[in-house]
């Protein structure tokens, strides 16, 4: 079993330390206290990544997405071209196509075979991991 630290968690679930910290300590994410030093198991951490996310994990109001249409999908295909990306997801039997900035695709890690996220709100598709 990995375990990581409090900040690689932080790091994993795009959110700040403390707020980690703060759910581990209400025990709204898996972790173990060591001394004065969080451990959380990085496969129950990707689990809750990729499975539904639970309300507790969510960004707080003032500083997360208001979004709520998330699909998950496989990147089939990744094309950088200058200062733009444009990345197809498949979901389910559909395809989704969006383009991004090429500093956003490389900074998300985006690769073909790997998994992402749409998040629709409106006109806009925005592309997580």
């Amino acid at each position: 079993m990995n375990l990581l630290s409090a900040r690689e968690a932080a790091g994993l679930l795009h959110l700040n330390v403390k707020r980690v910290q703060l759910l581990a300590r209400e025990g709204r994410l898996p972790a173990t206290r060591i001394g004065r030093k969080w451990l959380f198991p990085e496969a129950e951490l990707q689990s809750l990544l990729f499975g539904a996310r639970p309300a507790a994990l969510e960004a707080p109001a003032r500083g997360g997405l208001s979004a709520r249409n998330r699909l998950v999908g496989r990147v089939t295909a990744l094309t950088l071209d200058g200062l733009m990306a444009e990345v197809r997801l498949a979901i389910g039997d559909q395809e989704l196509v969006s383009l991004i900035t090429r500093s956003s695709a490389e900074r998300l890690g985006l690769r073909v075979g790997g998994t992402a996220t749409a998040v629709i709100k409106s006109t806009d598709v925005l592309v997580a991991t």
